[in-house]
């Protein structure tokens, strides 16, 4: 279930474009926002109604110069004003008509926007872990940040400028045809040359806006992972290869810029030539076979504006199809990230868990990343409703990974776990949310009060109940010597907080959930005596009255348990008490003597079991 693709490296070549034109990410579009189909028939009609009044400019100019000006009857004043009148409430009405096409397309936009936007961050939230640990956060970011913001830039714009624009050209050709089907047709062979060209160069432009969304991803996680690990790399001195890696993520980026600038300035005067060499051989044609046609000054005079008012729908076009590409290009991302399938999908309505501590089993579980290499092989675990157990193991022996899956952030490849007596892939998630509580290392929090990040525990929580979740923890000591108490705020990703602290407020969230199955996993950062003395007795008291599975990075931890599995290499090699896995010489006793020997602080074995 969890096989799929490899994040490629950063030298990978980038997937091609072929079979995945524009119109194909159009049609994709319209179906993942049905936003843009609202009133849709309403906004081309009045876009066409801007382009036909337009239109009206050329047949006045024509009128006043056939009928008002050189007709049979000589100069006639009043039809010249009065045509002269008309235009210039046609000129008002089509600007008030256009403003109102741009005000309901950007309208319609914007919420295609807001829905695609929220979807997509949804979306990313039900991928399994297998997925969040291929694609680094910045690239996910990115997704719904920089790509989206191409389609607002879009939206503003470029998408008024072709239903505007693009209904003008149209409404102008059949104007034209009506004056002179051969001065019409003389228009399209000067334009006719030009399509395979923009053709080929709009082939070339989306796959160049394709990488370069791809480059603006990459040059995004990896800010986004400098920044995030500051500290480590002053601590470290890896500035020297974390630069050289910056500098390749923005130098990718630079190349990818300078290859759709490239596509761009070609592409830019090409409309000019065109529409130059259009409007000159109109002007050759007319004058010299016109008359024969049945042509007169003012309709030549008309095919005239109308061959110039062409100019400007092909100028803008052929710039809006800059931005189209951009805007393309970073929609397909948004699509292919919201039509990655889920591999963890959610039971509709699924079955509940009963209350109090829950009873946890595994069958047989394996379990492999995405890139192929097998993490759980084979771990069978009967574990007792109402039991403590602490799971201990080296860095990569896989008792994190099972933590997880018996929270359900991600399925395993095979086997099954039962929670409660139930199949956990048959729960529903409000159950499973209810009844299972796992409390991360690093104690995330977001950046509000402590009050409320301890609410997030149970929405619809008082005031009273967060009180109570510290107090029954021992930590409301540890409360009265913040800043504001409760109301203190934690920064961003509780940057406020040390990591011990930080890891007391995740403690108080999951208390004031009250779990029957509760999966904690021990901070590793250093943190001060007080704090770690806190840490241990508000776990202590976490665990009474339901079943707890504690990831032991001190061995204390794992004395203290009922039961202990040992997990390497993916299997659970030893499985007792303390006392009996001592006496074994085992994998835990090894890691005990280290433990002992390094005076009981851990630093040792705690460096193995991290």
């Amino acid at each position: 279930m969890t096989a799929g693709f490899e994040v490629g490296s950063l030298d990978e070549p980038l997937e091609t474009v072929d079979g995945r034109g524009a119109l194909r990410v159009l049609r994709r579009g319209l179906a993942a926002s049905p936003e843009l189909r609202v009133g849709l028939v309403a906004t081309l009609a009045m876009a066409f109604g801007s382009a036909v009044g337009k239109l009206t400019v050329p047949i006045l100019i024509q009128q006043i110069v056939d009928r008002g000006l050189s007709g049979p009857d000589g100069y006639r004043p009043t039809f010249v004003l009065v045509m002269g009148g008309l235009g210039t409430v046609v000129i008002v009405a089509i600007g008030v008509l256009t403003a109102l096409t741009g005000m309901r397309l950007v309208r319609s936009a914007q919420q295609a926007l807001y829905g695609l936007r929220t979807r997509a961050f949804a979306h990313i939230h039900r991928l399994s872990i297998a997925e969040h640990n291929e694609t680094r956060r910045g690239v996910l970011v990115s997704r719904v940040t920089s790509d989206i913001e191409t389609l607002a830039r879009f939206t503003e714009w470029g998408a008024i400028s072709w239903v505007v624009q693009g209904g003008l050209a149209v409404g102008v050709m059949v104007v034209l045809t009506w004056y002179s089907p051969q001065l019409a047709l003389v228009t399209l062979l000067a334009f006719v040359p030009a399509i395979p060209l923009l053709r080929m160069m709009q082939r070339e432009q989306l796959a160049a806006y394709d990488e370069q969304r791809t480059r603006v991803g990459d040059t995004l996680a990896e800010f986004s992972e400098t920044v995030g690990g500051g500290a480590v790399i002053r601590a470290y001195g890896l500035h020297s290869s974390r630069r050289r890696r910056l500098h390749q993520r923005i130098g990718a980026q630079y190349r990818s810029e300078m290859r759709a600038a490239r596509s761009f300035a070609l592409m830019f005067p090409l409309s000019d030539i065109v529409s130059a060499v259009a409007l000159a051989a109109v002007v050759v044609v007319g004058v010299t076979w016109g008359p024969g046609w049945g042509l007169g000054v003012g309709e030549m005079i008309a095919v005239l504006f109308l061959v110039s008012l062409l100019q400007g729908p092909v100028a803008e076009l052929s710039e809006v199809l800059d931005q189209t590409q951009t805007a393309l290009a970073g929609w397909r991302k948004v699509l292919d990230l919201i039509d990655q399938p889920i591999d963890v999908p959610e039971p509709d309505p699924g079955t509940s868990l009963p209350s109090g501590p829950l009873a946890v089993r595994t069958e047989d579980l394996w379990f492999a990343y995405r890139d192929g290499i097998t993490v759980l092989a084979g771990v069978d675990v009967d574990i007792e409703a109402g039991a403590s157990v602490a799971i201990v193991g080296e860095t990569g022996s896989g008792k994190t990974t099972f933590a997880r899956l018996a929270v359900r952030l991600a399925d395993p490849s095979s086997g099954r776990v039962v929670v409660g007596g139930r199949d956990l892939s048959t729960v529903a998630p409000t159950e499973r949310r209810r009844a299972i509580r796992m409390v991360p290392q690093d104690g995330f929090l977001f950046d509000a009060t402590v009050r409320d990040n301890v609410k997030f525990g149970r929405p619809g929580a008082e005031d009273r109940h967060v009180n109570a979740a510290f107090e029954e923890l021992g930590l409301w000591w540890w409360v009265e010597r913040l800043p504001d108490g409760l109301d203190t705020m934690v920064g961003e990703r509780g940057e406020s907080l040390s990591v011990g602290e930080r890891q007391l407020v995740a403690l108080a969230r999951a208390e004031l959930a009250d779990p029957g199955l509760l999966i904690l996993d021990e901070a590793t950062a250093a943190v001060d005596p007080q704090t770690e003395q806190a840490l241990s007795e508000a776990m202590i008291r976490i665990s009474r009255g339901r079943t707890t599975i504690s990831i032991a990075h001190r061995l204390s931890t794992a004395e203290a348990a009922d039961h202990i599995l040992v997990f390497d290499a993916g299997r659970v090699v030893e499985r007792g008490s303390h006392a009996e896995l001592v006496a074994a010489d085992g994998v835990y006793a090894r890691l005990h003597r280290s433990w002992i020997s390094q005076t009981r602080t851990g630093a040792g074995a705690e460096a193995m079991l991290h």
